[in-house]
């Protein structure tokens, strides 16, 4: 079994933190807020410090952050319907860009894993995608309304062109480009009320879901021609539920993170928990096992938003809560 290992807190948001997210190389870890305000942490020789507080992107609540591939730069998605791009040069960031478009509240935002491309979401209830330009323009290069409700949640496949949208209308969608323009060629469905968050593991081929029905969903990948004899359409693959994780979770689950080395999932929980979960060594993956290997009761004082694996340092998980705080944890076997 497994334990978490608190390792330190920082403070300074003086709101409900809704995000944490590491940079590329591990080194820095971005948080945002309610407060309307970013803050990077790092490290000054042995101690956990924040560097610099981002100010002056929003007029709202910042609900989501997000790195690109290369680590200069940061995209933030608030509220007041607008994402920020935010260059990072000699460790000072300037705000290069304003993306607009939403008719209100932006949820989140992704960079693909070229980094060309930039999805957004919102309540709204469409996912756009922009191009980035050599000369760090964004352009509008698709507006999808495939959700009935509002979008909860975009990620890009960590290898292909893929993107996948979560909504209150209990859907997960899947968009490829096709014929100059971004089109829906899947519709997941298997949750029963909004699902908060998705992820895919590192190999592309699994997704995992979490939301408001209080379970874990995981989806495999079946490509055309598959040994197991799933049908398919055309040239696209089908995604099916293989997994529920259910009774575990007390509350709505916030958060997902798949650990791109050891697999391990962690959640985000509304009932104030982190909870942990390994695959069975001996479980298959087309009827995958999972068991809840250490959980961390009244993890903050409030319900826990986000949580994300350190990219380099397999052992390093970082968690946000409505308590303002921010909490580094170390996984002890």
């Amino acid at each position: 079994m497994f334990r978490l290992e608190e390792i330190t807190t920082f403070t300074g948001h003086n709101e409900a933190v809704w995000c944490v997210a590491w940079s590329p190389s591990g080194s820095l870890l971005a948080s945002c807020s309610g407060d309307k305000t970013i803050r990077i942490w790092g490290k000054e020789d042995e101690k956990w410090v924040c560097k610099t507080v981002l100010t002056d992107g929003h007029s709202r609540t910042i609900r989501y952050i997000s790195w690109s591939p290369c680590g200069q730069y940061l995209a933030s998605a608030s509220f007041d319907a607008t994402v920020v791009i935010w260059s990072r040069k000699d460790g000072v960031f300037e705000s290069i860009a304003t993306l607009e478009g939403h008719e209100n509240e932006v949820k989140a935002v992704n960079w693909s894993s070229s980094g060309s491309l930039i999805a957004t979401c919102s309540r709204d209830k469409s996912v756009w995608i922009w191009e980035v330009t050599e000369d760090e323009e964004y352009e509008c290069a698709s507006v999808m309304s495939s959700h009935s409700q509002d979008v909860k949640h975009v990620t890009w496949h960590p290898h292909k062109e893929i993107l996948a949208s979560c909504s209150y209308d209990d859907t997960i969608k899947l968009y490829k480009e096709d014929n100059d323009d971004w089109t829906c060629f899947d519709t997941l469905t298997s949750h029963d009320s909004t699902v908060w968050k998705i992820c895919f593991d590192q190999s592309g081929s699994r997704l995992a879901s979490c939301g408001d029905d209080q379970t874990v969903k995981i989806w495999q990948e079946y490509v055309p021609g598959n040994e197991e004899g799933v049908l398919t359409k055309g040239n696209d693959s089908v995604w099916k539920c293989v997994c529920t994780l259910s009774g575990y979770h007390e509350r709505s689950i916030y958060d997902i993170c798949w650990n791109v080395e050891t697999g391990h999932l962690v959640t985000a929980c509304g009932d104030d928990a982190i909870r942990i979960f390994a695959e069975d060594s001996c479980s298959s993956k087309n009827e995958p096992k999972f068991n809840l290997v250490t959980t961390v009761t009244h993890a903050h004082a409030q319900d826990v938003n986000a949580v994300a694996w350190n990219p380099k340092i397999p052992t390093l998980l970082a968690s946000c809560s409505d308590d303002t705080t921010i909490k580094l944890w170390r996984i002890i076997e």
